[in-house]
């Protein structure tokens, strides 16, 4: 199945409710729905320039858990970060600067032309997407060719058969003349059935745990444990970076967020080795951002896959 959005397909849209007004799919496996928007730059959810466009989950169900949806009440597509799920960012490396534009990887083509605070950039050339769907899976393209730099990106959701687990792969082959370098992290997101963040979540690694800042009561480092010490109010939040894994152990690319009032969890592992971890948590949502580095020749492609599975305590 081949998702292509035309005028008359978003006319129609158009005398929709706010919700349905953006295009998205819906896979299932018996076990788990995902729900996604789809990427398109007339009436996508997300239309910014940080996020990559593409995997955006706004719910994601399992074992009568709700894992990820809205953080923050916004109905500007335009915000740079006005996104929901397991959503990646990609750093903009030497090669992919040209003058005042740059390439971003799940973007296209962007520049500062009359950037504000809330909208830093713009989109000026979307490239081309395309969407690919199943029962169980759902696969989006995107192909971005501009003056030496180009690249065909797909990122793949597969939620697999009969267990409580979603697979995200990623393949980036790099069509330009010069290398991309990137660095690309995963804001996560998780926004587990609405509870506040406090003392009933728990975040845990499997390293010993050091934060390189101080985490404003809110929380402590209890070996390989991120605890909350209370909740969170509105408009404040945790943030820092973390030490203790190896940069050459993919084993350590992993982590694993519990809350025990309502016994749901879900686990993070991944292929790659960290290069660099982070947490931020407001009141509404709990993001443990793992990155990566990248490095792609010219003619190069290479590949990647994360995985999660949800679970009940």
């Amino acid at each position: 199945m081949v998702i292509r959005l035309g005028i008359a397909f978003l006319a129609v849209w158009a005398s929709l409710p706010v919700r349905a007004q953006h295009p998205q799919a819906t896979i299932d496996n018996g076990r788990v729905t995902a729900k996604i928007y789809l990427p398109q730059e007339a009436a996508g959810y997300y239309r910014g320039t940080r996020f990559d466009w593409s995997g955006v989950i706004y719910s994601l169900q399992c074992g009568g858990h709700e894992y990820f949806g809205e953080w923050q009440k916004s109905d500007d597509p335009y915000l740079h970060d006005r996104i929901t799920g397991p959503v990646e960012s990609y750093s903009v490396g030497p090669h992919q600067k040209m003058g005042d534009a740059f390439l971003r990887i799940g973007v296209g083509v962007c520049d500062k032309a009359e950037s504000t605070a809330r909208h830093p950039f713009r989109v000026v050339d979307h490239g081309q997407w395309e969407v690919q769907k199943g029962g169980n899976w759902i696969a989006m393209q995107h192909v971005v060719k501009y003056g030496k730099t180009g690249y065909h990106y797909v990122k793949r959701l597969t939620l697999t058969p009969d267990r409580p687990e979603l697979v995200i792969d990623h393949f980036l082959h790099n069509t330009g003349a010069v290398p991309i370098e990137t660095q690309v992290y995963n804001h996560n997101f998780f926004v587990i059935d609405q509870q506040p963040t406090g003392p009933d979540f728990v975040v845990g690694f499997p390293f010993e745990l050091t934060a390189e800042r101080d985490l404003g009561g809110f929380g402590a480092v209890q070996g390989k444990n991120l605890v909350y010490l209370r909740e969170i109010p509105a408009g404040d939040y945790l943030i820092s970076t973390f030490r203790g894994f190896e940069t050459d152990a993919p084993r350590h690319h992993a982590f694993w967020l519990e809350n025990r009032k309502i016994k749901a969890g879900v686990r993070m592992v991944t292929d790659r080795p960290l290069s660099k971890l982070q947490l931020w948590s407001p009141r509404t949502t709990i993001c443990p951002e793992p990155f990566i580095d990248l490095k792609i020749g010219a003619g190069h492609a290479d590949r990647w896959s994360i995985r999660y599975t949800f679970y009940s305590l």
